[in-house]
Parts: structure tokens; sequence; C-alpha cells
């Protein structure tokens, strides 16, 4: 962490700023409505209105208009709704169904017709909603970018071909890192061990615990890139083709757009990393703004089209809010900590995608407080 973080910490911890950012939490959350659920409603039903158009231009040969509705349909899914409820973003509302709490989203058959994805819904909730969260921005933490690419950091490749590996990577990553790394997070809660993830017996189906990973993915891949697309055969072989053809290339967006937008939310060298644990409950929430990054913010097509992922302060401030809160919510932080100093990073997802494939291959490094 940088000599200016270090100087803006002190400035920072004063007690009137927490106080105030306490009140922001307490009035934001007392702001929870039934208009955040039927906001909620709507978004899941673009997601599906996608899907939908996009399985039924799918046989129609190989288009973008399919790819497109198909990979952003399993975006929203994931970024905008799974990701909100899981944190229990709409269980305080007044008589909320339990598909949209915690308790019983994506269960049994739920998983399916809610959140049917290649990460399992129980992995997710332990790596990201508990580890991640609770240890941004450390050597514990499940998704710190730094520390999980160092093999690719330290190699004597040239810079050119790191490069072409992180896009090679960002082209498959909820396959090779995402599914694997949060499901061997739950083993490890389940069992107490865990191996690396750089062991190919965590995610090669050699092992029991590969075996399980397999089998946990198999019914997203089964029905998105085999049932689905020879449901359209009965047009012909080429109508099925096609269909398939249209899957796989939306997968392969969805992975690029996931990257862009998930990736990028806690790497560059101009935010903050630790060695060790928060001293306390205020420098664990001024970790949570310094450690993290927002993108713009505003209206629902640009706020889909980030994943709601746009809020990534707000939501590490508090992860058990609605997306309408974090969007009445967001202006008032930034506010406050230009009042007081406290560095709010807001800036475009591709100038952050710079700065992340910098520190990825190398060229920038996240100094460590």
């Amino acid at each position: 962490m940088s000599a200016e973080h270090d100087q803006t910490a002190s400035r920072g911890s004063m007690p009137r700023f927490f106080a105030e950012l306490d009140a922001l939490g307490a009035e934001v959350r007392a702001d929870l409505s039934q208009d955040d659920l039927d906001h909620l409603r709507r978004i899941e039903r673009i997601g599906r209105a996608c899907t939908v158009a996009g399985w039924a231009t799918s046989w129609m040969g190989p288009n973008l208009f399919s790819v497109l509705m198909l990979a952003q349909g399993r975006t929203t899914r994931w970024t905008s709704v799974a990701h909100h409820i899981s944190h229990g973003g709409y269980k305080r509302v007044p008589n909320v169904p339990a598909r949209y709490t915690p308790d019983g989203f994506a269960k049994g058959a739920r998983r399916v017709t809610q959140w049917l994805d290649v990460i399992h819904p129980e992995a997710w909730h332990v790596e990201h909603n508990r580890l991640h969260h609770a240890r941004l921005g450390e050597p514990a933490d499940p998704d710190f970018v730094q520390k999980n690419l160092d093999w690719l950091r330290d190699s004597d490749m040239p810079p050119a071909a790191k490069t072409a590996l992180v896009a090679l990577m960002a082209s498959t990553w909820k396959w090779m890192y995402y599914a694997p790394n949060t499901f061997q997070e739950l083993v490890k809660l389940r069992t107490g061990q865990r191996r690396p993830l750089k062991d190919p017996r965590a995610w090669l189906p050699i092992s029991r615990d590969g075996r399980q990973l397999w089998a946990s993915m198999a019914p997203y891949a089964a029905i998105n890139f085999a049932l689905l697309p020879l449901a359209f055969g009965v047009l012909g072989p080429a109508a099925a083709a096609s269909s398939a053809t249209n899957s796989l290339l939306a997968e392969w967006v969805t992975n690029l757009h996931t990257f862009l937008i998930i990736t990028t939310n806690h790497a560059g060298e101009d935010l903050g990393a630790w060695e060790n644990a928060p001293a306390d409950r205020q420098d664990f929430l001024y970790r949570q703004i310094v450690g993290s990054v927002n993108y713009r913010t505003g209206g629902d097509l640009n706020d889909l089209l980030h994943g709601w992922l746009n809020y990534q302060i707000e939501h590490h401030l508090w992860p058990d809010l609605s997306m309408l809160q974090y969007r009445k919510v967001q202006p008032k932080v930034k506010a406050l900590c230009e009042r007081h100093g406290v560095p709010y990073i807001q800036e475009s997802v591709f100038k952050r995608l710079r700065k992340t494939v910098a520190v990825m291959t190398g060229r920038e490094t996240q100094q460590l407080a």
C-alpha cells in the first residue's frame, strides 16, 4: 500500500467519518420496500427474456444476436440476481418469497430454474460471501488477483505472451478458476482439507473432489450444450449444430464479460492490500473503500451491463443491500469520502482492465501494508 494511502488512512480514521458512514448505512437499510423486490423481479425478467430470445434465434445459423442475448442472460442470472439474493439483499422485504432469500435461492430443483450455472451455489456462498468479503485484499482472500497470479508475474515469459495467456484465461475463467476455486473452499469447509488450485487433482476427474466438481458442473453443460441444442434437431441437423455453436460462443462471451466486470473490482497498483487482518471495525470499513473500485453508475441499462458490480465500494461496505439501495446510497458515500479525504476510486471498467492486466503480468504491484 502506498504512502499516500497510509497518510489518507489516518485522516479517514476520524470518528466523525465513521459515524456519518454508519448513519448512511442505517438510512439506506431503513429504505427497503416492495419496490426493491419489484425491481429485482424486473431485472430477473429481463435476464430471462434475453435467454429466451437467444435460444429462439439460435437455430438460424451462427449469429451475433443469439450469442449476445444468451450471454447477457447468463451474466444477469449470476451477477445481478444470484449475487444479491445470496447476500440477503431482499430477505428483509416483508413477506418476501423464500426463493428470493439465501435459504431458499437455487436450492434443489430451483438451481435449474433460478441459477443454472457452472458455479455451485453453496460453494459460491462459502468462497465469495464468507471469505472474500471478510478478507478483502489479504493473502487469505481467495480472490486476491496478485496472489493468485504470482506464478505468472514471476515467470520469464515475454510480456506479450503473458498478456496473451491472460486473454486465454479470461475466455475460460468461470470453468478454470471460479468453479474449481469456489468448490475447493466448500470442500475445505466440509473436510478441513484443501488442495492448491495449481494441483490438477483439484479440478480433473481423477480424484473424488474432482469428480464431485464435474458432477456439479454437468447439469449446466448438459442442458446448455447438448439437450437444448438437440431440441432444435426437429428442424434439421444444421439447426441443432447452429444452436450448439451459438451457445458455445455465448459461453465464451459470458466468460469475457464477467472477467471484465468482476476481476477488475479489486486489482490495481492504486488499490489497498494488506498483510494482516483489520485491527478493528473502522479499519475493516476503511479497507472496503480503498481496496475496491466503482465503475460508471446509474440507470438500469448501464448497471445491468456492469452486473451491478459498478457499486463495489458500497457493496463491500454493506453486502446485504438491494440493487436499488446501492444506486441510492452511492453518491452519498462518494460525497462523504470526498469531504473527509478518503480515496474513492471510480473509473471506466476498461481503465480498470488495463490496470488489472498490469498487475497480473507483473508490470505493476499492489503494495502490501
